[in-house]
């Protein structure tokens, strides 16, 4: 591309996310966050974004950026609308679902990044959540997310990322919402994959082995490295990618924010309680007896000690308040600022200029490195290929629908078959129904196909010659994925056949068949991206 390929980063935070799209290849034109802790950070770090702001989204519109930044244009829009409201941690109480469900503003935090969507319209946009924004309410914000982004002329499908897979060595599942403006053509895949600076399969030992080693209340914001520990831990290729590639500790000058908090002598006699990869409750059962008084009921997990050859449990937020499930595998006190930055995938020259709890908490806040890379890299290749002609394929043209009528007849003579019906058809009818769908349906992402929620509506827009053949075609349609419920069990029978493989890759997600029916209705389609 020859002009620069830019996004916005909303509730941005530190700047994990902005850091893994900059390496991906894209310009940052602004980063806006209430937090002042996370933007002082943001701008300590990554100065060459040129606008990091501290706004309140919920006051701050889409028009004062525009102004602020000089542009309407804007590639992508990436965000993680603040997840506490949604967290699995917070259903403990019944916080997040059942009768004592508590209302949390920040659950609809949602509605203010797509207010940006919907003014600066960008290419595509990616929102990061935490996995309990699926069953939080009974799965309703869930819902929602997709809905309202569709109404904005969104693609869009919702994904589960480990990132375990990208490299990063700590147990965190993500979800993310991916869209993709209508009127630009093709799917995008859902397959992430990790950078190449990623070491696949790094533990925590691989990311904090070399550091120095402290007692509880020791350590300085600047220190030196130990660099005779370090030749002596750097045994396998694994943590030296890790150290060298993902951390670039060849970039920092000092070691910084490697301090360990204060612990009571009570918790320090606990920990030592401890096996490598234990967790009090585990410790219990095995007839550990804790000095901290607690009811055997609701103690369970209090403390966890890490190990060192597994991924770390989940960095977050909650660190800045004892971090006493992050105890180090063999050190009697728990993670530092660094250590926790480091399983993050944050770079050593990655600096945190603020008080030790606000490190913690923008830390644990913030979007891996490496797997907002990731996302940098899928988004940037979807990019590259939009708006090109789909490469010769084994595409049958004969099987695709010359107009939406046609293609409602073809869709409509299968979609009324009974599932053991449809399972007994011949591979071709099953594609040519297929292509119909993506001919008519500009809108639904295969991937969508089979995760409808329950929510059912009949308020779609009417299309008189559709409904004429056949008004399933229209309404009802399930809320969150989008689909007509009449085409359920077509649904199911294409991803049947697409994972036993006699549907190809590119007859499932078929570009072709999507961009004659845009063309169909708009002979201009694709021409202006």
């Amino acid at each position: 591309m020859s002009t620069p390929v830019t996004f916005l980063d909303l509730f941005c935070g530190c700047g994990g996310f902005s850091l893994g799209l900059r390496r991906a290849g894209f310009e940052g034109l602004a980063a806006i966050d209430f937090n002042k802790e996370a933007i002082k950070v943001f701008h300590e770090n990554l100065p060459e974004i040129p606008h990091a702001l501290e706004r309140d989204l919920t006051s701050f519109s889409p028009v004062n950026l525009e102004a602020i930044i000089g542009t309407e244009r804007v590639d992508l829009i990436v965000g993680g609308p603040p997840c506490q409201g949604f967290s699995t941690a917070r259903q403990v109480d019944g916080a997040n679902h059942g009768d004592r469900l508590t209302e949390d503003p920040r659950r609809h935090l949602y509605k203010e990044f797509l207010r940006y969507v919907g003014h600066f319209r960008p290419k595509v946009f990616v929102m990061e959540n935490v996995l309990g924004i699926r069953s939080a309410s009974g799965g309703i914000y869930f819902s929602k997310v997709q809905a309202e982004a569709r109404a904005l002329g969104y693609r869009v499908h919702a994904q589960i990322e480990d990132c375990v897979d990208l490299g990063v060595p700590q147990k965190r599942r993500r979800q993310l919402f991916i869209g993709t403006r209508e009127d630009l053509s093709g799917y995008f895949r859902p397959e992430l994959k990790p950078a190449k600076r990623a070491a696949v399969g790094a533990t925590l030992g691989d990311a904090i082995g070399d550091l120095p080693p402290l007692k509880a209340g020791q350590g300085e914001e600047e220190s030196e490295y130990d660099l005779g520990r370090r030749l002596k831990v750097v045994k396998n290729q694994r943590t030296s990618d890790y150290l060298f590639n993902v951390l670039e500790i060849e970039r920092a000058t000092q070691l910084t924010a490697h301090r360990a908090r204060v612990h009571s002598e009570r918790d320090l006699r606990d920990f030592l309680l401890l096996k490598e990869g234990e967790s009090s409750a585990e410790a219990m059962r095995r007839g550990v007896d804790f000095e901290f008084p607690y009811d055997k009921s609701s103690f369970k997990d209090r403390y966890t000690r890490q190990h060192r050859e597994r991924p770390c449990s989940t960095i977050v937020a909650h660190l800045s308040k004892d971090g006493l499930m992050f105890i180090h595998p063999v050190q009697n006190r728990t993670l530092t600022p660094r250590e926790a930055a480091r399983v993050q995938s944050f770079p050593d020259w990655f600096r945190f200029p603020v008080a030790r709890t606000h490190q913690f908490r923008v830390i644990g806040n913030a979007v891996p490195p490496l797997v907002s890379e990731a996302v940098g890299n899928a988004v940037m290749k979807y990019l590259k290929e939009m708006g090109k002609k789909p490469k010769k394929s084994g595409i049958n043209v004969v099987l695709l629908p010359e107009s939406e009528v046609q293609a409602a007849e073809w869709v409509s003579d299968i979609a009324r078959l009974a599932p053991r019906e449809l399972k007994a058809l011949p591979v071709r009818e099953v594609k040519r129904a297929w292509y119909a769908v993506g001919f008519l349906y500009m809108g639904l992402h295969p991937d969508g196909a089979l995760d409808h929620g329950t929510t059912v509506l009949s308020d779609a827009e009417d299309i008189p010659e559709i409904r004429a053949i056949e008004p399933r075609l229209i309404n009802p349609y399930y809320e969150q994925s989008g689909w007509p419920v009449f085409l359920k069990d077509l649904a199911k029978e294409a991803w049947r056949r697409y994972e036993l493989g006699s549907l190809r890759d590119d007859e499932f997600y078929c570009s072709h068949a999507q961009m004659a029916g845009a063309c169909f209705r708009n002979p201009e389609f694709g021409k202006a991206v």
